[in-house]
């Protein structure tokens, strides 16, 4: 129990480090200090920092595909609905932190998949797993003439994952919500229809 409780804390620590600062610039030594494990346990728990980045993967792909569950999965909402609530979070979420920090995978993308092979193939592995989760919604709401017509599931959850993931990029470049804004006024307004309200 406690020894999982402390691979917790600091999956947890490192992960708002690595958020804010990046992985390169954050030390062992500063995630050991803000979660207050005494020096050197650090090894104890992972065997390698690449090991904790790849803990740290997890963690963000497992809160990301939560929030989606709990939004893709609210049954009073259609479909594309459900969709446009999990982006309203994700964009109220940045206007409140200052439009820093973007996602956290597409951080890690842009930092380590020309770096290192291991990263890669785990960070299109949570990559993969959101576009997953939003051609399924998209699929579902095919099924019940929600979305209109054209619109390939599949493909419409790539573009809107790297649509996404370009305007956080723009976002965090301007300082500015306006990046999302555009966004959601070109998938929900035009490419998904306007019946999303």
């Amino acid at each position: 129990m406690g020894k999982d409780n402390t691979r917790t804390r600091l999956i947890e620590a490192g992960a708002r480090l690595v958020h804010e600062k990046g992985f390169n610039h954050t030390g062992v030594q500063e995630i050991l200090r803000a979660c207050e494990v005494p020096k050197g346990s650090f090894y104890f728990y992972f065997q390698s920092k690449e090991e904790f980045g790849m803990a740290i993967v997890d963690h963000f792909s497992e809160f990301i595909g939560d929030r989606m569950d709990m939004h893709l999965g609210n049954e009073s909402l259609p479909h594309v609905q459900r969709l446009k609530s999990f982006f309203d979070e994700m964009m109220e979420y940045f206007r409140h932190e200052g439009c820093a920090r973007g996602c956290p995978i597409g951080n890690l993308a842009q930092e380590l998949a020309d770096l290192s092979n291991t990263f890669r193939e785990k960070l299109k592995q949570a990559l993969d797993a959101m576009e997953a989760k939003l051609g399924a919604s998209l699929q579902a709401a095919r099924d019940r003439n929600e979305l209109p017509s054209g619109i390939d599931p599949k493909e419409a959850a790539n573009f809107i994952l790297n649509s996404w993931e370009g305007a956080l990029t723009r976002m965090k470049t301007e300082k500015s919500i306006n990046p999302l804004v555009v966004f959601d006024k070109m998938i929900f307004g035009l490419l998904l229809g306007s019946r999303v309200q």
